[in-house]
């Protein structure tokens, strides 16, 4: 199958090109120009906001005037970008006489070649075009390739590019040049860049590099937080990882939809803990996690939330630390932030809230001992993590400590997913409320004024809510 236009990257510093127009295609067109260090000279007798500024900065040649076909000899590429169709087609046949490659807007049959849709990760460019058929396609397609991409590839490119000539050195033969960058490019380097750990992936490839190295990759641990259960939530870096994880190690509170986006053929490995039971340690989660790296296994520690948050996850990597594995973290969205804003709840508000803070609802020893003078001031928002089996005790020490009885509450169950149900009342009526229906965790409690916007700012629904019931109003 032939391809109908073929593509080339062309070296256009300080080449002069000319641009005819001034209107915000032409600026489109001017950009990508620029990016690439063209000379150019553009002439319109207007110019949109976008060009005005970079004309005052200097970036271009401005000639204030229509075009004149004394304008087309001396340019590497022209474009012609005017609203008037006529004067394009003009430009073209000029351009064309004198074999220069011109482009004109929104006319592929008038063009010799086409600007593509650029994800620049300099020095690494990619180009994406549909050929003449659809420009927004190809942007569409560009916008999906830049979230599979990190910008990290940049730094890679450099990296391997100081690297090319001391790697032809050390691996005479190609096969074995092949392996080591594969390895590199696929492997513990890459993880360090995509990482900002430039100096530690410098060290890997000096040390690979070493006179009779013996190659033998260590894994890596990636610590990431699953959130609170939507996975469009996912952060971009954690869908890559989760997609190139070997083992995956996951929590109780990690959805299934996002369970089901790491890699089909990864051992899966569940750790989960519910209240009296746990599938295992956390001493032995640890260990199980220091020992799959040492194996030379990328291993995905996959938590509900932020890892950070009421996770554990600290523990976990204060043990690979020690032990010299590598790791990474990758934040999730807390469910305190993603349910509450599911729930149309806002953490802080001018008029209700001047502060948040997030507490568990169980401590290590099983009780629920908090700082209730703490947790009963004013104006703030109290969020408390796995707090449904000690709601009563909740709501008890709240009222104790001074609470009105009548401060607004909401348990957010299974937040961001198409199962979330809200239960909201107040700290007098919660307690009857749920006794009818009672909730099931993940059950999220959040006690503060702002609850009393829910009804105003409640912006999803979930498809099953008819069949769950409706939220409670406040009393």
């Amino acid at each position: 199958m032939s391809i109908e236009l073929l593509p080339i990257f062309l070296d256009m510093q300080g080449k002069p090109c000319l641009i005819v127009g001034g209107g915000v295609t032409a600026a489109r067109k001017a950009g990508s120009l620029l990016r690439a260090g063209a000379a150019i000279t553009l002439i319109a007798p207007g110019l949109c906001e976008t060009l005005v500024h970079q004309a005052e900065a200097g970036r271009f040649r401005y000639l204030a005037r229509s075009f004149d076909a004394g304008d087309i000899p001396g340019n590497r590429l022209i474009v012609a970008a005017t609203d008037d169709p006529a004067v394009n087609r003009q430009i073209a046949r000029l351009a064309g006489a004198a074999d220069i490659p011109v482009n004109v807007v929104d006319d592929p049959d008038a063009c010799t070649f086409l600007l593509p849709s650029i994800i620049d990760r300099s020095p690494v460019t990619i180009a994406v075009s549909s050929g003449k058929a659809s420009p927004v396609l190809a942007r569409l397609l560009r916008t999906r390739l830049e979230a599979l991409i990190p910008a990290g590839y940049g730094r890679l490119a450099e990296l391997a590019g100081r690297y090319r000539a001391r790697v032809k050195t050390r691996f005479t033969e190609q096969p074995d040049r092949r392996r080591f960058w594969d390895r590199v490019l696929q492997g513990a380097v890459a993880e360090r860049i995509f990482a900002g750990q430039f100096a530690e992936a410098e060290a890997i490839i000096e040390q690979e590099l070493a006179p009779a190295a013996q190659v033998r990759e260590m894994g890596e641990v990636y610590l990431v937080g699953a959130g609170p259960g939507d996975p469009d939530l996912l952060t971009f870096r954690a869908l890559r990882l989760m997609q190139q994880a070997d083992v995956v190690v996951y929590d109780r509170l990690v959805a299934d939809p996002i369970l089901n986006l790491t890699r089909r053929d990864a051992r899966r490995i569940y750790v989960g803990k519910e209240r009296n039971h746990h599938a295992m340690r956390q001493e032995d989660i640890n260990r199980l996690l220091a020992d799959l790296a040492r194996d030379g296994r990328r291993v995905l520690r996959l938590k509900g939330g932020d890892p950070f948050i009421f996770g554990r996850g600290g523990e976990e990597i204060d043990t690979l630390a020690a032990e010299g594995i590598p790791f990474q973290v990758i934040p999730g969205i807390t469910a305190a932030s993603g349910c509450a804003a599911y729930a149309g709840i806002p953490l802080t508000h001018r008029d209700y809230a001047q502060s948040v803070t997030f507490v568990t609802g169980h401590l290590k020893d099983g009780t629920i001992d908090l700082n209730w003078p703490a947790l009963a001031q004013p104006h703030q928002t109290v969020v408390f993590y796995m707090g449904l089996a000690g709601l009563p005790v909740i709501v008890e020490r709240l009222m104790a400590h001074g609470v009105a009885p009548e401060m607004p509450i909401a348990l957010i169950q299974q937040g961001t997913t198409p199962l979330q149900r809200v239960y909201s009342g107040t700290l007098s009526s919660i307690l009857e409320i749920v006794a009818t229906d009672p909730p099931q965790p993940p059950t999220l409690v959040i006690v503060g004024e702002v609850v009393r916007l829910r009804d105003k700012l409640n912006w999803f629904s979930p498809p099953d809510a008819a069949v769950q019931g409706a939220a409670t109003p406040i009393a």
